[in-house]
């Protein structure tokens, strides 16, 4: 996020991606051209944390074949010194168009004879190779440090560590016309054409609410005004006061201009399975100041007798979705957690504590 924004500021793009290491040592990096294949690439990443410890990740070719394998993802393989062609061979058979051949020159007395290794393989596999800077520190200067971060990874005294740190401070940024005397035109022309192939920004993700939520032939508006003047009448049995009605339409106008229907939908039903199952549950918070929680049985602050402060709850300058706080009973809130568990299954569930 650090990185988005500072490429916004700065109006350049930003290529989202990671570099992963599979069980059989096949390196490659992943990179999202777009905002179906940023969500293969995060559950690809998903995959392979959950299949280890805290800190680690566990990914095969498998792993690949399941996330990656029908997504629009670009791939660079990272060959090293061996250069596997049989490793290649089983990139291009699942990436096809979107499969290149990333070349490191680091200065390390190699790189003729590794360029020349990697283009013999590149050309028997038919894929195009690029410039690859293997960056890990944005200027020389830093040296030390990443030195000394890789001792901590280690788990050994810098002095101590040897071969386990970098043999030159290489990889970082390097300026484009050392660059341009490292590469051949043809590695850096394709860094080119993988950049005109991305179109995405992280300010294209927006959150997904449970399509479940919507009855056959209602949309989100539909359904959350259906709820809503249900609840009225709940409410005020004997009329809806004047006041209350104008508030109710004001806030219900305001959360349509900003899409936000399914996130009180969402809401709503849990609440909804929380009282039926007779668990104690309150809304509280800047969600006191909604009519339409109130109506739709969340909260208990009533706008007939109240002054509502609704800007405190919704605005549209805030930019983000409304923050509805409920509490729940502790003797009986896992039966709350496990319905949404039982309800969005546990690929789409997730605890944040």
């Amino acid at each position: 996020m650090r990185a988005h924004g500072a490429a916004r500021d700065l109006g350049i793009k930003l290529i989202i991606g990671s570099e992963f290491e599979l069980q059989d040592g096949l390196k490659m990096v992943v990179l999202a051209p777009n905002r179906e294949a940023y969500a293969a690439l995060s559950a690809f990443i998903s995959r392979g944390r959950r299949a280890a410890e805290k800190g680690t990740y566990h990914l095969t070719r498998e792993d690949v074949d399941r996330d990656l394998g029908s997504s629009a993802c670009l791939i660079l393989w990272l060959p090293g010194e061996a250069a596997d062609l049989r490793a290649g061979a089983w990139l291009k058979e699942r990436f096809p168009r979107s499969l290149w051949l990333a070349a490191e020159l680091l200065i390390t007395g190699r790189d003729t004879e590794l360029l020349h290794r990697w283009r013999v393989c590149a050309g028997q596999l038919d894929i195009p190779m690029v410039a690859s800077g293997n960056v890990h520190m944005h200027r020389r200067a830093r040296r030390a440090l990443q030195d000394t971060v890789t001792a901590i990874r280690l788990k050994t005294p810098l002095e101590k560590a040897g071969f386990g740190l970098y043999s030159n401070g290489e990889r970082f940024l390097r300026p484009i016309d050392e660059l341009t005397r490292l590469y051949p035109e043809d590695l850096l022309r394709e860094t080119l054409a993988i950049a005109e192939r991305v179109d995405f920004s992280l300010d294209a993700l927006r959150y997904e609410y449970p399509h479940e939520l919507i009855p056959t032939g209602e949309t989100p508006a539909s359904h959350l005004r259906n709820l809503t003047e249900q609840g009225m009448r709940w409410r005020w049995p004997q009329g809806v006061p004047s006041h209350v009605v104008e508030l109710v339409e004001h806030e219900l106008g305001l959360i349509a201009d900003l899409d936000y229907e399914p996130y009180f939908l969402t809401v709503h039903d849990i609440v909804r399975f929380a009282r039926g199952e007779g668990i104690l549950c309150q809304g509280r918070g800047s969600a006191a100041n909604s009519a339409v929680c109130y109506c739709l049985g969340i909260t208990e602050v009533d706008p007939a007798r109240m002054v509502m402060l609704m800007e405190r709850f919704i605005s549209k300058e805030r930019n983000e979705p409304p923050d509805i706080d409920v509490d729940f009973e502790h003797e009986r809130r896992e039966e709350v957690i496990q319905y949404i568990y039982r309800k969005y299954s546990r690929e789409r569930a997730a605890l944040a504590a």
